[in-house]
């Protein structure tokens, strides 16, 4: 979420660091679910696993004599890498980035011969990251016809170029460090030395530098020393929940107020639910607690180390669930002793430091979450339970001023450029312009936003990806109830104190924009920008000349005042033709409507619907047109009344002026009637072209 007006300088090294382990930890977590089924097929069917299978576990030899290859040698040495460098890539430059990022990684894995997790995270991101200069140097310079030729072969040259710079040149620097770092935690481990990584491992959890270590480190060495030994101790070194549940259960018994109230809760979600950074407040209300946690956590390694136990994969989350289905065969005793003793001597000292020092907890519990937040960086998913407050849809609690908010639907080319028209002028009327109200695709959304409305339909789609945000549900885009919640929202959080400095409101506005960006990487989505709905210009009607709808989006032939359909499905056809005979879109994309129709309704409200294709179908757009048509007598929509539909096929955001107007057009009820009494097509052009003025 964007509440970087409560977090410190972001010149700062701690935040720099922040940004590296967030970036390291966004190229694994996505693939933790393949690390897993990666942990599950070695525990079971290795020659020491549960249940030795030769042909799957790589073993033996087969009835030919020909050695088993299995599935655990191939997982871990080429899918668990490509999918790495692949994410990586993809969260440089998007799809393309991802793409050839996967292809220079390939020439690290072979040249390498050993499971090349660094050099993934490595080439990924650098692939994309290159690509993306590289295409900037001919943007705009293509010549029609030639964009997938050059597109295509640009990103294989390029790739293959890498491959060969894997291959030669950063294999043998990634195998140094690795060989390097395993020296180091070898020489750790049999000097005893191991536990004392504590000492910064724990402090590092509270202050959010923990992902550069434990993915950028710790998990790549522990893959390939689960691949060479079975498991690996490095697991564990971060995932422990014991200190954390140590700390929490000291304040359940010795605690004061709200913080001894909330400590349950929270060793519930901590414990069972793996998500650590629960516990970080009730450090931050007393920093001697650190000295807990570092206890507990040197307690837990040194048991790992002296019973010889590990995991066979990451625990990812930290939760006793995820930690117990990774142990090894050999381990169980050892790791849930670890998990045991690390949270009794955490306990212990934790409880010793609350009975001897005095400190109000009640009074700063908020304060504390408050704080993690800032060195987090961003909203807390889970402070609402530190808080009391409610985790329902639109009552989450926003850490700073509201800065960016989105509107997203399937496709980010409709329904939500409407929804964002119609609350963008509702939160302007209020006195609040600065705040940015930009519309987006699902599949683009990023956890960067305050707030998130969507579609009711849509709503759980939205939140896994934005889970830092509020959450708005609507099924009535023109005038629904919650937009005026929102409006309240805004006018709490913006009003209280003073008014945000230029930075603040530049952090902000940068923020938007980012997003923005990363929304409009498609056709299908888009940052509705302000000129589109500028205030109305001086009482003489004249308009601006940026202002003024884009004359071929939305053209005469492109209206009709009596539609012949009488179903939904024969309006979208209907829709559909007009778009097609504009060379707008071709036959796919009138499918593609469809299917939207079927997955969210995009009936607006006020007798306005807008069938688009889905987000999937942006290839079938060839430029930017919309339609209207009109039903005098009303079509059944899904049980709601249509007298109005409006196509949409949109590039960038070329048909966004048209889709303000309209929206601007069908919040006020005698414009609406105006429509309904149009007798001309000039009428409805100019209706919508006043709008814009």
């Amino acid at each position: 979420m964007a509440t970087e007006t409560v977090a410190k300088p972001r010149t700062s090294l701690r935040v720099h660091v922040q940004k590296f382990g967030t970036f390291l930890s966004g190229m694994i977590m996505p693939n933790i679910g393949a690390f897993i089924a990666w942990g599950l097929i070695t525990a079971l069917f290795i020659e020491k696993g549960w249940i030795p299978v030769p042909a799957l576990g790589g073993f033996d030899t087969n009835a030919e004599g020909v050695p088993n290859v299995g599935l655990v040698g191939p997982m871990i040495t080429y899918l668990l890498p490509l999918l790495i460098a692949y994410t990586g890539g993809r969260m440089v430059y998007d799809v393309r980035g991802g793409v050839v990022g996967a292809i220079g990684t390939m020439g690290v894995i072979v040249g390498a011969g050993i499971p090349m997790f660094i050099g993934a995270m490595i080439m990924g991101p650098l692939g994309g990251w290159t690509m993306k200069k590289i295409d900037l140097l001919w943007e705009g310079k293509i010549r029609p016809g030639f964009e997938m030729l050059v597109n295509n072969f640009s990103a294989g040259i390029w790739g293959a170029l890498l491959a060969m710079l894997g291959f030669y040149g950063i294999s043998p620097l990634v195998q140094a460090f690795s060989t390097a770092a395993g020296n180091v935690v070898q020489f750790l481990v049999n000097n005893g030395l191991l536990p004392l990584t504590s000492i910064f491992i724990e402090p590092a959890k509270v202050l959010f530098l923990n992902n550069a270590i434990n993915h950028g480190v710790l998990t790549p060495l522990g893959i390939q020393q689960s691949l060479e030994q079975g498991k690996s101790i490095l697991f564990l070194l971060e995932a422990n929940p014991g200190p954390g549940m140590g700390i929490l259960l000291a304040y359940m018994f010795f605690g004061k107020g709200l913080a001894k109230g909330s400590a349950s809760g929270a060793a519930i979600i901590h414990f069972f639910g793996g998500i650590h950074e629960i516990y970080f407040p009730y450090v931050l209300m007393r920093p001697l607690l650190i000295l807990a946690a570092i206890a507990g956590g040197m307690t837990g390694i040194a048991t790992l180390a002296i019973t010889g136990s590990g995991l066979v994969a990451p625990a990812a989350p930290g939760s006793i669930i995820a930690v117990l289905a990774q142990t090894s065969r050999d381990s169980y005793v050892g790791v849930i002793l670890a998990v045991v003793l690390a949270t009794t001597v955490s306990f212990l000292v934790a409880s010793v430091i609350l009975k001897t020092t005095k400190h109000s907890d009640e009074v700063d519990l908020s304060d504390a979450t408050s704080k993690m937040e800032a060195m987090k960086g961003k909203k807390s998913s889970v402070s609402s339970v530190l808080t009391g407050a409610g985790a329902g849809v639109g009552t989450a609690v926003l850490a700073g001023p509201i800065k960016n908010i989105v509107f997203a639907c399937d496709a980010g080319m409709g329904s939500s450029a409407m929804g964002a028209s119609v609350l963008r002028n509702k939160i302007k009327a209020a006195g609040f312009p600065d705040v940015k109200v930009t519309n987006a695709a699902i599949a683009n959304l990023s956890d960067t936003y305050d707030v998130v409305i969507t579609h009711q339909d849509l709503t759980e789609r939205a939140k896994p990806v934005t889970s830092s945000a509020a959450h708005f549900s609507v099924d009535n885009f023109m005038n629904s109830p919650r937009y005026d919640e929102i409006v309240e929202l805004v006018k709490e959080h913006n009003t209280e104190g003073s008014t945000p400095d230029a930075g603040a409101a530049d952090a902000g506005a940068a923020a938007a924009g980012a997003a923005g960006t990363a929304a409009g990487a498609g056709h299908g989505a888009h940052a509705a920008s302000a000129p589109a709905d500028a205030a109305p210009a001086a009482a003489s009607g004249a308009a601006p000349a940026e202002t003024a709808a884009p004359s071929d989006i939305l053209v005469a032939d492109s209206v009709i005042l009596n539609g012949t359909a009488t179903t939904r499905d024969a309006a979208i056809d209907e829709a559909g033709q007009l778009l097609l005979a504009r060379g707008a879109v071709d036959e796919g994309y009138l499918a593609a409507m469809h299917e939207r129709e079927e997955s969210v309704s995009t009936y607006m409200g006020s007798f306005l619907a807008i069938p688009h294709g889905t987000n999937a179908a942006k290839d079938h757009i060839l430029k930017s047109a919309v339609c209207v048509i009109r039903y005098p007598d009303g079509i059944d929509w899904n049980g709601k009344q249509v007298k109005f539909v409006v196509g949409v096929a949109g590039i960038n955001n070329e048909h966004l002026h048209i889709l303000s107007s309209i929206a601007k057009v069908f919040t006020n009820k005698a414009q609406v009637a105006q429509l309904e009494a149009a007798t001309s097509v000039e009428e409805v052009l100019e209706l919508f072209g006043k709008v814009n003025a």
